[in-house]
């Protein structure tokens, strides 16, 4: 048995909305299946999904605000108004205000921007800033990727006589800022037909609305910040991050260009990947350590030498951030299991002065992949006595709404159900513990606190070809709402699995059902190799891809996580040293039925040894889900029946070591006795010690064949032995060679080394499983086996 990582869950798909969409839209099953599985289940929104057709932009003047918003701003730019882009440090943030910058140029407006600094003003508007701008004569205020909860500073700005138009998507609070326009798509009374764009999807869509077309120029800069910030990717999203890796496989833009270049990626490559793991981060480590501006400028810049240089910085700033991450990731575990364990805090919260606010959002996301906890890492600044944090969560556990019952004492609080930021006093700190674990204790249970992976489909081998994998990339971009396609391979054959990479850290298997073959390659999953018997049904879930090398393509699989469903055996059976085992049995019960060969056992790699000596005591041993170790032969089939029957344990790791071996010796036949008997009756006495081996030689025997047929003649009275020297005597009564002890012991433990040592692995696991299975009694159970 190997238990997964995770827990998998695989809803059945509809069959007959699969094969319709298969049928009408001619589509491999596979595919067909992904599609329903995301709720895109008719022959109508498929096509829309796969080939765009009919799907544009929505109008942006049905966001409420737009007109109000719109009229506002070109009066500005007629007038030559001072106008204040006011956005956020992160990716999101960072694109939104580009976005807004470009546009706003184009239309000849007298316009800045303004991030503030994570450090020394923290998140979203304020009101330092607020007044700041109107003191150099600002008198429109935009934010992007911002402001819905700026209650405070919309007021501010009011007295000011500033006009502020707040763009943003993070969920409203139950007071909203007063502004003379509010465009955001959750809006309560809000009929826009997708509520779920990022900041700079708003953004992208006020721009839309002020050029008066679709602004595909600043596509590439929307599909950054929409595949960044984790948002949906369908609807709109869907079209912004599609159409915007387009543009971004062909940018001009001198800053995307440098920025790719050094995270080694050419142009013509980009996808959603190179967003989410190369992009994304970059720009996010510029506002993470230090002001988020010189990201903004990289953007816009028109200077390909001005380009270089930045992407340069930001680049060092990414590699310093990922430093610190790594240091403070092993702080904040280290805080968890020392003083809040998880076992008493079904939320983590932890904190401490000197923690880097700028990526204390990684690192609860490292806590979360680590403990499967929601958690929440705060920076603390001990001279004002805040504390800044940032949240992650998992499925089961709305962070926004159960933060939102703590506000009293969350003075700054905003986010999604998966993700916040929060600043609080110190003090507070253990009253927020204290409160979201007991809300975390009255909502989840066991269950939501053991890591879910959800699958799309389970896969027939036969299905997986190269037309169907190509087919697949017809569902990307890949990202929430539209994860790139995990797929269950149940009840496989193992026609081969090996360690990889220098340090045999990865895995290679070929999976095989019905003639149907399958590569996998799973990175960092080399330890389970020995974990996994090659005789064993697998099932494994993964990605599929296509592998190209040489010139050859052929389907293949990322593996993420391998199972076994059933006891498995692992044979041992030619292995030298047994203590070389020790490297190999994880958990495991040593057992031994002799306790001469203790020695075999190195107590100090393995703690948990057992000698069995007899029936009962082989009974009464638990082992059922566990590993045991077979380290020797045991005496008989009933002890080992006895160990086995009615039990199921995980593994069985079968040795059976065994001193002498009398299985490729001559096991002597009645045939044998009957000769031996005659040449006696002729030659007796004969001198056994003198002339033994000379019989052997003569006959083709070993001279053990000679002595122990000699035994059991003198054990059944037969003969008289003296020094050496056979006699015969009278035989009073007829008797059976089976009749002798030494005969039977014999017989039975040469079976026994034919069952246990020299049977093939099928054979004994077959007999395992008889075993295991039980029988009406023990002896009915031998013979059945025998």
């Amino acid at each position: 048995m190997l238990k997964p990582k995770t827990r998998w869950i695989c809803e059945p798909v509809d069959v007959e909305k699969k094969e319709k969409l298969a049928e009408e839209l001619s589509i491999t099953p596979l595919v067909a299946s992904l599609l329903v599985k995301r709720g895109i289940d008719s022959p109508e929104d498929a096509r829309s999904f796969l080939f765009e057709r009919e799907l544009e932009f929505h109008d942006p003047f049905i966001l409420l605000g737009m007109d109000i918003a719109v009229s506002r701003i070109k009066e500005a730019i007629t007038n030559n108004e001072p106008i204040l882009i006011f956005g956020d440090y992160d990716a999101d943030g960072v694109t939104s205000t580009s976005v807004m910058m470009i546009a706003l140029r184009e239309l000849g407006a007298n316009v800045q921007y303004y991030i503030p600094n994570r450090f020394t003003e923290g998140y979203g508007p304020n009101e330092n800033a607020f007044r700041y701008a109107a003191e150099n004569g600002v008198r429109l205020i935009i934010t992007v990727d911002t402001g819905i909860a700026a209650v405070h500073e919309a007021q501010v700005a009011k007295e000011l006589g500033l006009d502020l138009i707040i763009t943003d998507h993070h969920e409203p609070g139950p007071e909203l800022p007063e502004a003379i326009a509010i465009i955001h798509p959750k809006l309560e009374d809000s009929t826009y037909p997708f509520r779920e764009l990022a900041g700079v999807g708003v953004a992208f869509k006020l721009a839309h609305a002020l050029l008066g077309k679709v602004p595909e120029h600043l596509l590439e800069f929307a599909a950054i910040g929409t595949i960044a910030d984790l948002v949906p990717l369908k609807d709109e999203n869907r079209l912004i991050a599609k159409r915007g890796i387009r543009a971004l496989q062909k940018s001009e833009n001198h800053g995307l260009k440098a920025l790719l270049k050094l995270a080694g990626t050419d142009l013509s490559t980009v996808n959603e990947e190179t967003i989410g793991f190369a992009l994304g981060p970059r720009i996010n480590a510029a506002g993470r350590l230090d002001s988020a501006d010189i990201a903004v400028e990289l953007l816009l810049t028109e200077d390909a030498n001005e380009a270089e240089a930045i992407a340069e910085e930001i680049d060092a700033l990414n590699k310093e951030r990922q430093a610190i991450v790594t240091e403070m990731a092993e702080e904040a575990i280290k805080e968890v299991e020392e003083n809040f364990p998880i076992e008493e805090n079904p939320v983590i919260v932890v904190g401490k002065a000197g923690w880097n606010a700028g990526v204390i959002g990684i690192v609860a996301s490292k806590l979360v992949d680590r403990f499967y906890r929601p958690a929440i890492v705060l920076s603390y600044d001990e001279e004002k006595g805040l504390a800044k944090g940032s949240a992650r969560s998992i499925a089961g556990f709305d962070l926004f709404q159960n933060l939102s019952t703590c506000r009293e004492i969350l003075p700054h609080f905003g986010g999604h159900p998966m993700a916040a930021g929060m600043t609080l006093k110190i003090e507070d700190v253990p009253l927020l513990r204290s409160r979201l674990n007991q809300l975390a204790t009255e909502q989840l249970t066991e269950d939501d606190f053991i890591p879910v992976t959800k699958l799309d489909s389970e896969v027939d081998l036969r299905d997986v070809n190269l037309a169907a994998i190509e087919e697949m990339q017809m569902l990307a971009p890949f990202g929430m709402h539209n994860p790139k396609p995990r797929v269950l391979i149940k009840e496989a054959n193992i026609a081969q699995i090996k360690k990889i990479g220098a340090d045999q850290n990865h895995l290679k298997l070929m999976l095989e059902v019905q003639g149907n073959t399958l590569d996998g390659v799973g990175f960092g999953l080399g330890a389970l190799v020995d974990e996994v018997s090659s005789h064993s049904k697998l099932a494994a879930i993964g990605e599929l891809a296509i592998n190209e090398w040489n010139n050859i393509r052929k389907p293949q699989i990322f593996l993420q996580d391998l199972a076994v469903q059933e006891w498995q055996l692992f044979d041992y059976r030619g292995l030298k040293r047994v203590e070389k085992l020790a490297g190999l049995v994880s958990n495991g019960k040593w057992i031994l039925f002799n306790e001469k060969h203790a020695h075999k056992v190195a107590k100090d790699e393995i703690a948990d040894t057992i000698f069995i000596n007899s029936i009962e005591e082989a009974k009464a041993l638990e082992i059922s889900d566990q590993n045991i170790v077979l380290v020797d032969l045991p005496p008989s089939k009933e002890i080992l029946l006895a160990l086995i029957e009615g039990k199921t344990p995980a593994r069985i790791y079968a040795h059976f070591h065994s001193e002498e071996s009398d299985y490729f010796s001559t096991m002597p036949t009645r045939e044998h006795f009957k000769w031996y008997y005659a040449f006696l009756t002729k030659k007796a006495p004969f001198d056994l010690k003198k002339y033994g081996d000379d019989l052997a030689k003569h006959r083709g025997w070993t001279r053990a064949t000679i002595d122990f047929m000699s035994e059991v003649f003198l054990e059944l009275d037969f003969i008289n032995q003296n020094n050496g020297f056979i006699t015969l005597n009278q035989v009073k009564n007829k008797k059976d060679l089976s009749e002798s002890i030494t005969y039977q012991q014999k017989q039975a433990h040469y079976a026994l080394e034919g069952e246990l040592l020299y049977s093939s692995v099928e054979q004994l696991k077959e007999k395992f499983d008889q075993m295991m299975h039980g029988s009406v009694n023990n002896e009915e159970a031998v013979e059945k086996w025998i």
